[in-house]
């Protein structure tokens, strides 16, 4: 796919799913939401939710149960992980990092319950090019976004904070989603892994 092709939500939200149905071993979603994910899994996965919305949470058991994912989810948000140290194989999230109230800190945390070389898929709403009038448009909408659309930030460099926090893009992808009323949404389609232990983390 063309960097920067404009295709639909619904394009967008297949692209999404293919990146989901490739992670295995146990999983953690953070920003759960109420489920929408839940048919992009491969069957075999140990799911593990994180949503710190009540009314979402409660929805996201119920179709977890429904799924097969009795664990229920976790009352928490992604900058304070209620899990140990390298204790799942990947983490995930949809429309999740364009949220987080601490962008840094959440995908240190990411990293840090992540075992040595695992997974990440994040889809996100991302800046467009600086100096581009969309970029001009996120920087008026984001006040209203944040407010409305559950802490969205339109113009946030979330590949950049990836590869700050030290995970290394293994399929990237930009698009724009078409939109209303503001126009064509850049999307970040991000897979990628954690680095791999190095000596002095093995004991």
């Amino acid at each position: 796919m063309a960097p920067g092709e404009l295709i639909s939500q619904d394009a967008v939200d297949e692209l999404g799913r293919e990146l989901l149905g490739r992670v295995r071993g146990r999983v953690l979603e953070i920003g759960a939401g109420e489920g929408e994910n839940f048919g992009a899994f491969e069957l075999g996965v140990e799911w593990i939710g994180l949503e710190p919305d009540a009314r979402r949470r409660a929805e996201l058991a119920t179709r977890g149960r429904e799924w097969g994912h009795p664990a229920e989810p976790l009352d928490a948000v992604a900058e304070r992980i209620p899990l140990p140290d390298h204790s799942v194989d990947a983490v995930v999230g949809t429309f999740v990092l364009c949220s987080v109230t601490d962008q840094a800190a959440a995908l240190a945390e990411v990293r840090r319950v992540l075992v040595p070389g695992g997974r990440v898929v994040f889809v996100d709403h991302v800046a467009a090019p600086p100096g581009t009038l969309k970029r001009a448009v996120q920087r008026v909408a984001t006040p209203m976004s944040k407010r409305w659309c559950h802490g969205c930030h339109w113009d946030r460099e979330t590949e950049a904070a990836l590869l700050a926090a030290g995970f290394t893009g293994t399929e990237v992808c930009r698009v724009r989603a078409r939109s209303m009323p503001f126009g064509p949404v850049p999307i970040l389609l991000f897979e990628g892994r954690a680095p791999a232990a190095s000596a002095g983390d093995v004991h």
